[in-house]
């Protein structure tokens, strides 16, 4: 058989998880990563991607299991799945064994790429956020519309629309109406139910010269953290978990332990709720900067900080930020996006001497490389914590404390 010749089908017995939500297999040597498996379960699974692009690895999706996971359970999400929408890829997981495989692939992931034991695998858990459980806990979510103008969630790595909008992250009538409109064709369609429980929905085109056009409720949802009020554009970024803005803006005034006077660095700071926390703790005579390079988080950020004058808003790249501050800080916080912080970052943070850094990552291995990156500059990981943020899903928060 050569590399380009496989069956369209295998029965495999699945391995460790992986990164990214599949489990590993092997086939005569081969190993192929396996979607909608759990560990240890004997499943029947269609392989996926065309002959050519079968490799020196497989993926494949399971389409019967033969012998299950005792931490198999019904699905959560009737939308979810093989053939399915892409939302829910661990709907099948029952919640507590879903944290205990998402805290094993970040373990496995800070070992392999980070060059850090955390925890042994079959001790690591993802914590709980809040008290939602698995269900019913995003509020914002972003669909996709066809040619004709049905909103739909796409199917895993797709683009390809499923058009039943009952996703069990979503509470009960989050999208009431939406399945029955039709919307500009091609067009992205965010929703939010925000913290004074009122609906927003603003489709924005995905073509250039489409206009941006509020359907329902505001351009800006109201959201709250720590006593202070936000009033945030529905497409900009904020915590899809209700409860997760609250934990880690407290986590982080925790951590940070400034005292008055102090500097803090928030980068990749949106729209400055990190900011807001911190400067509470160095108080009129410190100094916080919030940098972004969203402008929308920014306006954002200077109308809700705008009685702090310890913050300044900076709308830049983070590494233009870094450049021009003369003064070092006593901490910084990152919060980036998927991708990471990266080396050019992390190698400016060093060169600046900070001394404590907060660093929050939503995917686990260019997490895991970002601290091993911190600990190549000789910073040592003080704390680190997992979060289930995004349940029914293989994605999760992690947050470190590293010193110098």
């Amino acid at each position: 058989m050569t590399a380009f010749e496989a069956p369209d089908e295998l029965t495999l017995t699945t391995g460790d998880a992986a990164n990214g939500g599949s489990c590993v297999a092997r086939h005569d040597g081969r190993v192929v990563f396996v979607r909608y498996a759990l560990p240890g379960e004997t499943v029947r699974a269609r392989l996926t991607g065309g002959a050519g692009e079968r490799g020196s690895y497989w993926n494949a999706e399971v389409i019967e299991v033969l012998e299950p996971s005792v931490d198999r359970i019904d699905s959560l999400c009737p939308i979810a799945g093989v053939d399915g929408a892409g939302c829910c890829d661990l709907a099948f997981a029952e919640p507590a064994a879903a944290r205990r495989l998402k805290g094993a692939v970040v373990a496995n992931q800070l070992a392999r790429l980070g060059g850090y034991r955390w925890r042994d695998e079959h001790d690591a858990v993802a914590q709980p956020v809040g008290e939602l459980g698995a269900t019913g806990w995003r509020t914002r979510v972003r669909l996709d519309t066809s040619a004709d103008g049905r909103a739909g969630f796409h199917r895993y790595h797709s683009t390809e629309l499923v058009h039943r909008l009952d996703c069990a992250q979503l509470p009960a009538g989050m999208l009431a109406g939406i399945a029955d409109t039709r919307w500009p064709g091609e067009s992205h369609v965010h929703v939010v139910i925000d913290d004074d429980g009122d609906r927003h929905v603003v489709v924005a085109g995905t073509r250039g010269g489409r206009k941006t056009t509020t359907s329902e409720g505001g351009y800006e949802a109201v959201q709250r953290v720590g006593g202070r009020s936000w009033r945030v554009p529905v497409t900009a970024f904020w915590q899809a978990h209700r409860d997760a803005a609250e934990l880690y803006s407290a986590l982080v005034a925790e951590w940070a332990r400034l005292g008055t006077g102090m500097t803090a660095w928030d980068l990749y700071g949106g729209a400055g709720v990190f900011a807001a926390a911190l400067a509470q703790s160095v108080g009129d005579t410190g100094r916080v900067l919030t940098v972004d390079t969203s402008r929308g988080a920014s306006r954002s950020a200077r109308a809700a900080l705008a009685d702090l004058g310890c913050v300044s808003v900076l709308t830049d790249s983070v590494r233009r930020a870094l450049a021009g501050q003369r003064d070092r800080a006593d901490v910084a916080v990152l919060d980036p996006p998927r991708a990471g912080a990266g080396r050019e970052v992390i190698d400016m943070l060093a060169a600046a001497e900070v001394p404590r850094i907060i660093h929050i990552g939503c995917e686990a291995a260019s997490f895991a490389r970002d601290v091993g990156l911190y600990r190549g500059h000789g910073y040592t990981v003080e704390r680190l914590e997992v979060f289930d943020s995004f349940p029914l899903t293989h994605h999760v928060e992690c947050i470190a404390v590293l010193t110098r």
